[in-house]
């Protein structure tokens, strides 16, 4: 089986031959489609970085063999799983399909942050490489998600996410784009949604994805642009008086400054944690916290704030 990133790259070629170049939205939604149907995953708008930030959010979750629910504990897979699906990535459940997800990495020479190691004949294990021979694992009964020696050498090593992107996601507008899906990437489309027009606006301004704007806003206020929290967070996107005055917003409760300092304020957050749950997490708890408690804090409003904004995002397609 050639994968689907083989597959893509023949179309790509086909396409050249024959002087077509349609939008790059139905390439990724094939590519989807072929994900699904073989297991495999291509190129993706997600760093490596990206999936390890994810999965340290787990630290110190207890081992449970066959749970995938966090709160009650998780076993190797379910790490592995759950760290790619917060990015938007669905894996196989098993260690044994998972060791074949994605391509092909040589050798630990090879190996770069996010890629997927998997141990013994049959596969029994899976961890996530962190980098300088680390890497972060459900260990095993009585033991907790923690960042460990890769202690022997990997059977497989599989890169799931793209390789095409992580470079720009070092510095500039191409880290927050490298963080963001490619279905995220290109959302021109808001109809219906409130104050559609300021997001686009601001989306392009700042590089970052308008339905995640939209999302937020949702979330936040449900588009009320006069809202204000028992904390004293205001207006539409519920920015802090002292958070607001930092990103130069005089008016909270104007939609429209309001919006551009949100969409400041977490292109900022996704060029720093370069991960789309820590981005959120810092918007509602402070990067401090995020970087306090190495990943999504453990807050209850935080805790239940992220996959609200991401269930919101899903809601606008």
């Amino acid at each position: 089986m050639i994968g689907v990133q083989g597959v893509m790259s023949r179309i790509s070629e086909l396409k050249s031959q024959l002087g077509i170049a349609p939008p790059a939205a139905p390439d990724a939604a094939f590519a989807n489609a072929l994900t699904k149907a073989t297991g495999t995953t291509g190129t993706t708008g997600v760093t490596g970085q990206a999936v390890v930030d994810a999965a340290k959010k787990y630290l110190g979750t207890p081992y449970a063999f066959g749970s995938t629910n966090a709160a009650k504990g998780l076993d190797c897979s379910a790490l592995v799983q759950k760290a790619y699906k917060d990015l938007g990535i669905d894996l196989p459940r098993t260690s044994g399909e998972q060791a074949r997800a994605g391509t092909k990495v040589d050798s630990m020479r090879d190996a770069k942050p996010g890629d997927i190691l998997a141990f013994d004949k049959p596969v029994d294990h899976v961890a996530i490489y962190v980098g300088d021979n680390k890497m972060i694992a459900a260990p095993k009964p009585g033991d907790h998600v923690k960042i460990q020696s890769v202690y022997e050498t990997p059977t497989h090593i599989r890169r799931v996410v793209g390789t095409d992107v992580a470079a720009r996601a070092a510095t500039g507008a191409g880290a927050a784009a490298a963080v963001r899906p490619a279905s995220l990437q290109n959302s021109t489309s808001l109809a219906g949604v409130p104050y559609a027009d300021m997001f686009l606006k601001a989306g392009a301004k700042y590089d970052v994805s308008p339905k995640l704007l939209a999302a937020v806003a949702k979330v936040e206020s449900g588009y009320n642009p006069k809202a204000v929290s028992k904390a004293g967070a205001q207006g539409l996107m519920q920015l802090m008086p002292a958070t607001a005055r930092g990103l130069g917003v005089d008016n909270s409760f104007d939609p429209q400054q309001a919006i551009n300092g949100a969409a400041k304020l977490l292109s900022s957050h996704l060029k720093e944690f370069k991960s789309l749950p820590l981005a959120l997490a810092a918007y509602n708890a402070g990067g401090g916290n995020v970087h306090k408690y190495g990943g999504i804090p453990p807050f209850a409003e935080t805790q239940a704030y992220v996959p609200k904004v991401q269930k919101a995002l899903a809601a606008l397609g």
